[in-house]
């Protein structure tokens, strides 16, 4: 008799896929679902998705649900089926603060970024540094989403003795999906020739270093779109006082908008303090893009030479460097070369990484 294996992705009590976390959660899930026939013909591996009920079938019918309650932040009883137990549990993320089911044999967790190191104070920076090591200590595996996160754990985790391995993210190729202008986009200013920015707006994506590039650029109009958050408020509220009649907003989009704004931006923007990787701008490579970066944490690594870098973010040397990089991505070939780029990241390529790390944590 075949020893069936289950393993079990914990999303947590996931909101929305609007964010970073969200699309991460999403694609890799489809990815891996999508092998799950596979899976469990060839190797008896059953999946199973622990996140809230309303999402449960989001993943298809060859894998398993599991509901998600606040008291599995200290005991979680759930088996996948009755007599069995998980014999590898993948969180993936380290905000989920939902336990694996008791009895589990394996733990790999995913982190993403070491973000409070740029965003907290120093009391603050302490107690997130030792509850994160707390936690990978506990995990039999972890995952870095890039080279530069790696790093991070070991500088500031140098006692972690849990082993550490870089898996990078795939990107979404929307390049597919059918494309929606946003609603009321309309003909007037600004409805064509605009430069792009896409993220859960935050302080660390340094959306004031945008405010100062529409500020010193006036004629230019600059979309910012993604997530609604707390912080919206707040720019929305800068870009009113600035009278930046240059700068429109588009929140909560679905896939086909935000494929309708990538295809017709004149480039992308990405200034961020502080990312774990940046899926937007390799999304916006999949259309041939230039795309703006800061030089700071994650960006060059994901970016690589097809990108173009801020030095610094002041309006006036902000422009000088779009300028200067969409007159250099007209060239021909240089399309090309952002596309090919951005195909490195898919998503197929990211699960068969993940399941290539369970079988090795399965075998041992």
């Amino acid at each position: 008799m075949t020893l069936v294996r289950h393993i079990g992705l914990g999303l947590g009590r996931i909101r929305h896929w609007h964010d970073g976390l969200g699309e991460f959660s999403r694609q890799l899930g489809l990815a891996l679902a999508e092998q799950a026939p596979r899976l469990a013909e060839e190797q008896a591996w059953r999946l199973h998705f622990h996140l809230p009920r309303r999402w449960h079938g989001v993943f298809g019918d060859a894998v398993g649900y599991l509901d998600t309650d606040t008291t599995q932040r200290w005991l979680h009883v759930q088996w996948p089926v009755r007599g069995a137990r998980f014999d590898l549990w993948h969180t993936l993320h380290q905000h989920n603060r939902l336990l694996a089911p008791i009895g589990t044999r394996q733990q790999i967790e995913t982190v993403h970024d070491l973000n409070f190191l740029h965003a907290k104070g120093p009391d603050k920076i302490d107690r997130y540094r030792r509850t994160l090591q707390r936690r990978l200590q506990q995990r039999d595996a972890a995952i870095a989403i890039t080279h530069h996160v790696a790093a991070d754990l070991s500088r500031e985790l140098p006692l972690l003795a849990t082993p550490v391995q870089v898996i990078h993210n795939g990107a979404t190729d929307l390049t597919r999906v059918a494309q929606t202008p946003p609603a009321a986009w309309g003909e007037g200013p600004g409805s064509a020739g605009f430069l792009l920015h896409i993220s859960r707006m935050a302080p660390t994506k340094n959306i004031e270093a945008l405010l100062a590039l529409a500020a010193g650029w006036p004629e230019q109009t600059l979309v910012l779109a993604g997530a609604s958050s707390p912080y919206t408020d707040t720019v929305r509220r800068q870009v009113a006082e600035r009278g930046l009649s240059n700068v429109r907003f588009h929140l909560d989009l679905d896939e086909g908008t935000k494929a309708w704004l990538y295809a017709h931006c004149r480039g992308f923007l990405f200034p961020s303090f502080a990312e774990g990787f940046g899926l937007p701008p390799i999304e916006a490579m999949h259309f041939g893009k230039s795309v703006f970066l800061s030089r700071l944490t994650s960006l060059p690594e994901v970016g690589g030479e097809v990108a173009h870098y801020f030095d610094g973010f002041d309006g006036t040397a902000m422009r000088a460097v779009v300028e200067a990089g969409l007159q250099q991505d007209a060239a021909p070939g240089r399309a090309d070369a952002i596309c090919h780029h951005a195909r490195q990241f898919s998503w197929r390529r990211c699960a068969a990484e993940h399941l290539n790390l369970y079988a090795e944590r399965l075998s041992g």
